[in-house]
């Protein structure tokens, strides 16, 4: 049931949260990617093999397992509006380091942005939980599902051409733009916010009250949208631990991490195998699966509307699953799998999102979940993409590379479809 302000109407959605939200979600995917269109470029200019190429992009994916549970500690001690604070300084801080001219200063940069990301990946799902009202959850995930999305694609299709005129450094540091609109807009919210509480402080009598009123006065709720909950522990709360519907999304997050980097980062090698596409054509075609991602978002929201959240979960196990063995057992028809793909990879993680939002019982217990499920999840997607190259390069094919994707898509399938009926069972037990 929607919550509701105190003057009995519906919690109304916090559009300058939301529309921060969305804004920093676009700074949150693209600086990872945005190195590989001209990774080459990188390579030849620092003197670096293709293997330790591959770690500029590996160590982003490393600090999200490595440092989810200090960035778990940091939402809580911190407060949400100063971690997303952190996130966007983090982002922009690392995007200027890692231009700097050396292998050593990439590597510096990719780790402040891995660790930024990964205070950004923690707190999001607790600013939707705390913010937005519980009808709208499904709708705001999936519009920073999106937004995750459209980085990841602008960043793919954009370096190249910048870097054509400017430089693969200037290229890199030019997407440090987003991360400062996101600032800006972060600091609107955060001035109006301390304007809301020092309002609420004076109209409580704890300080003086400018001027008369007369008739009702609104609620801080109704002007502002709820004000933050304390960033502790109630009794009601669990440790993430010991909350079985975690686990069973930390292993779902993991699985369907493995196969989204596993496939962002051959699938261009791969179309270049099966299909001859030359390194550009194959770069382009691949960048359609970010694309349809930006679709897949509200893939989930739609069906949610006519159907249970169980039937949105088996749609997007199915789109995976036809993905894995379409390109197994028909590359030359790409193009079909991949609209499958995009919309599986991004209504995923919104199923997983929506659910553990569900689930959390306060904005201290969504922190541990959302610690749990990704840093356990990035500990498994972090073998990923070196795994599928060593298994190709073993095999000298991609058959063997494709059924490991495909196997874990399957256990992502088994585990999204218990945790949906799980927080269904739950609800309903609370309900009644």
């Amino acid at each position: 049931m929607a919550e509701s302000t105190r003057s009995g109407r519906f919690r109304p959605i916090p559009w300058l949260v939301v529309l921060g939200v969305l804004l920093a979600a676009l700074s949150m995917r693209g600086p990872i990617v945005a190195p590989t269109p001209v990774l080459g470029s990188i390579a030849d200019d620092l003197v670096l093999s293709g293997s330790t190429a591959g770690l500029i992009t590996t160590v982003p994916v490393l600090a999200f397992a490595a440092f989810t549970p200090l960035a778990a500690f940091l939402v809580r001690r911190a407060g949400a509006e100063i971690a997303v604070l952190l996130t966007l300084c983090g982002v922009l801080a690392g995007t200027l380091v890692r231009s700097i001219p050396g292998f050593g200063w990439m590597l510096a940069g990719m780790l402040m942005i891995g660790i930024a990301i990964t205070i950004g990946n923690v707190v999001m799902p607790v600013i939707i939980r705390r913010d937005v009202p519980p009808e709208r959850v499904t709708i705001v995930t999936a519009g920073y599902t999106a937004m995750l999305n459209l980085g990841s694609l602008l960043a793919a299709i954009g370096t190249a051409p910048i870097a054509a005129v400017l430089g693969w450094p200037l290229a890199l540091m030019s997407w440090g733009t987003l991360a400062v609109a996101g600032l800006v807009l972060w600091g609107v919210h955060m001035r109006r916010d301390r304007g809301a509480r020092a309002w609420a402080e004076r109209d409580s009598g704890r300080g003086p009250r400018p001027g008369p009123t007369t008739g009702p006065q609104p609620t801080v709720d109704e002007l502002t949208g709820p004000m933050p909950v304390v960033q502790t522990r109630s009794r009601a709360e669990r440790p993430a631990w010991r909350i079985p519907i975690a686990w069973l999304l930390a292993v779902a997050f993991g699985m369907q991490s493995f196969a989204y980097y596993g496939v962002s980062t051959w699938l261009p090698t791969f179309l270049a195998d099966t299909l001859g596409a030359d390194q550009s054509s194959a770069g382009a075609l691949a960048s359609m699966f970010q694309a349809f991602g930006i679709a897949g978002a509200f893939l989930v929201p739609l069906i949610s509307r006519y159907a249970p959240q169980i039937v949105a979960g088996a749609v997007v196990c199915g789109c995976w699953l036809t993905l894995a063995l379409g390109l197994l057992l028909a590359p030359e028809l790409f193009l079909v799998w991949v609209v499958f793909g995009g919309l599986g990879q991004a209504g995923g993680f919104v199923v997983i999102f929506t659910t553990l939002v569900r689930v959390a019982r306060g904005a201290g217990e969504a922190a541990g979940m959302s610690a749990l499920v990704q840093g356990g999840g990035y500990v498994i997607a972090a073998s990923s993409a070196p795994l599928i190259g060593l298994l190709h390069q073993l095999s000298d094919g991609w058959t063997l590379p494709m059924l490991v994707i495909a196997t874990t898509v399957a256990v992502f399938t088994v585990c999204v479809l218990a945790g949906v009926g799980a927080a269904r069972r739950a609800d309903a037990s609370t309900a009644g």
